[in-house]
């Protein structure tokens, strides 16, 4: 736990809620000088009293801390892969990959810019999944391709799906080996 980044958070948001440090002692039940300790970054505060000290300011505890970040490639790997889920129904590939991003966004070394380019590639993806076929059998309908048939439609669907795979499966590789990961083309949604 970083006690500077402690000391200026408990300060800040004591500042922003208009709080003296008596007041702050009195409403968690600490002494003022455990108070000035903590916000001159002297004090390295146990679990229970920072716990009393996000009670008096109505935050969280998660809030208070500084909890750094780690790097974790086997989590990086399962949120890569769980876009495959992509392959039971399109929408999968997008919402199981946010589920997971944002439960650990800001936690793990490299998670946002995986999860961002990640869930921006399965939009695009999903919107072109629906959007191609549509018009290529719009086309077919009104003369444009006459020899369009359905089959040509399911062919484009299943490049489109074989296409999604080969990227997750290949930017899981370059997750493991540590390399910077691809997902083009896609529609920047997430910034």
């Amino acid at each position: 736990m970083d006690n500077n980044y402690l000391a200026l958070r408990v300060k800040k948001l004591r500042n922003q809620k208009g709080m003296s440090q008596e007041f702050l002692a009195e409403e968690s039940g600490l002494s003022l000088r455990t108070i000035q300790r903590i916000e001159k970054g002297e004090s390295n505060p146990t679990g229970e009293s920072l716990k009393r000290l996000a009670n008096a300011l109505k935050v969280s505890p998660d809030e208070l801390i500084d909890w750094s970040i780690k790097e974790d490639k086997r989590y990086l790997t399962y949120l890569n892969l769980s876009a495959l889920t992509f392959l039971f129904f399109p929408l999968l590939g997008i919402l199981i990959p946010f589920i997971l991003w944002t439960s650990r966004k800001g936690k793990i070394k490299n998670i946002n810019k995986l999860g961002k380019d990640l869930i921006n590639f399965e939009i695009t993806w999903t919107l072109l999944l629906f959007f191609i076929p549509f018009l290529l059998f719009l086309t077919a309908k009104i003369g444009l391709f006459e020899n369009l048939t359905l089959n040509i439609i399911f062919i484009v669907i299943g490049v489109m799906y074989f296409f999604n795979l080969i990227f997750i499966l290949l930017n899981t590789i370059r997750i493991s080996n540590e390399k910077k990961v691809y997902y083009k083309p896609h529609i920047t949604i997430l910034k």
